[in-house]
């Protein structure tokens, strides 16, 4: 029966997405070349892709909560808060594709997603001490703030401080990652469908959770057939965040998973950090202005093709997620460390060849 709403959201995700794309055009919410550095492709190319991808997730979810719903583990509550949160993202990338906001302006709509789904009640309560046994909680110190219909709601402030800088440093990790085509939707499609297996192929078996992967599995796999390069449509602002909002959302519920998600996107999170400090210390500008100091982007460089620098990604993705399958929260953190070594070697010998060539 879970497979069945994965079919329908790629289904649906492959109508929405068609449609959308033609009301991007005619509304012309495009994606111009030449703007920034950023933009390598070579014509206009419609947005508000990630809208078919939100759409699509939650008709199919809604659908699946009313039909078939295994376990109350996650609640109506959490569900409401995410779809809240989800609207918000929408919001602001509709705005941001249409008018180009300015970065203080962006902001506003991922912090008001991560206080959605934190009033909601998700939030990383705990995680596996990788020091020892057992686990490090992070909601022993709380406040009961309100009560809605006798339904408490609580003020855990380690718990929610971290939530929120996860969620945050997640979507930022794959809008600065949406410079490729298919590069976002493709690692979103390995995402959740790694988080699925974790849901429903080893002992901490939550078959709600990972019917809600698989729903935005095949949400963003019907996106990939638009997106796979060259695209025909891009996923946009509220897109782009909305990817790492969500498997950053599904590793939380799927009980504090944060290394697996970590280990997924490691690539993209370690290049984040990377390229601010680099902007900052270097280049002595803003951390929020684009350039083409990102690992994907360095890549193409030295000449390797487009969808073969896509699938390098890909590949490292599925390689480090399916580790969480194997190992546990040592062994995580061993794959993390060569993971981030990698990615430091490669970057350190970039920039020596970029020194090499400013000096010659």
């Amino acid at each position: 029966m879970i497979y069945v709403f994965f079919f329908l959201s790629f289904i649906l995700g492959l109508i929405l997405t068609f449609f959308i794309r033609r009301l991007a055009l005619k509304l012309k919410i495009i994606d111009v070349p030449g703007i920034d550095e950023r933009k390598i492709h070579g014509k206009s190319m419609p947005l508000l892709g990630g809208l078919a991808i939100f759409l699509s997730f939650f008709i199919v979810l809604l659908l699946a909560r009313l039909t078939w719903w295994p376990v109350d583990k996650v609640t109506d509550r959490q569900l409401i808060g995410l779809f809240v949160a989800g609207f918000f993202l929408m919001v602001g990338g509709i705005l941001d594709d249409k008018y180009r906001l300015k970065p203080r302006q962006q902001i506003i709509w991922p912090v008001l997603a991560c206080l959605a789904v934190i009033v909601s009640g998700i939030g990383v309560k705990y995680i596996n001490n990788p020091f020892g046994f057992g686990y490090l909680h992070f909601d022993k110190l709380k406040f009961e703030m309100m009560r809605f219909h006798d339904v408490p709601f609580y003020f855990t402030p380690w718990a929610d401080i971290i939530t929120f800088i996860w969620l945050m440093f997640l979507m930022y990790s794959t809008k600065l990652l949406d410079g490729l085509d298919g590069l976002v939707s493709g690692m979103t499609v390995i995402g959740a469908s790694i988080i699925a297996g974790l849901c429903f192929l080893t002992p901490f078996f939550q078959p709600d959770v990972g019917t809600m992967s698989l729903i935005l599995a095949g949400a963003s796999l019907s996106f990939l057939c638009f997106n796979w390069h060259p695209a025909r449509i891009f996923l946009g602002e509220g897109g782009s965040l909305f990817a790492g909002f969500m498997l950053g959302v599904l590793a939380i519920i799927s009980g504090s998973k944060v290394a697996t998600a970590f280990l997924i996107l490691g690539l993209a999170i370690i290049d984040l950090v990377s390229v601010v400090i680099q902007r900052i210390f270097l280049d002595r500008k803003s951390p929020f202005q684009g350039d083409q100091r990102h690992f994907h982007f360095r890549l193409l460089k030295t000449g390797i093709p487009h969808r073969a620098v896509v699938m390098i990604y890909w590949l490292v993705a599925l390689v480090f997620g399916l580790s969480a399958l194997i190992f546990r929260t040592r062994g995580k953190i061993v794959f993390l460390l060569v993971l981030t070594a990698l990615v430091l070697g490669f970057t350190a010998f970039f920039l020596h060849e970029e020194k090499k060539e400013k000096s010659a």
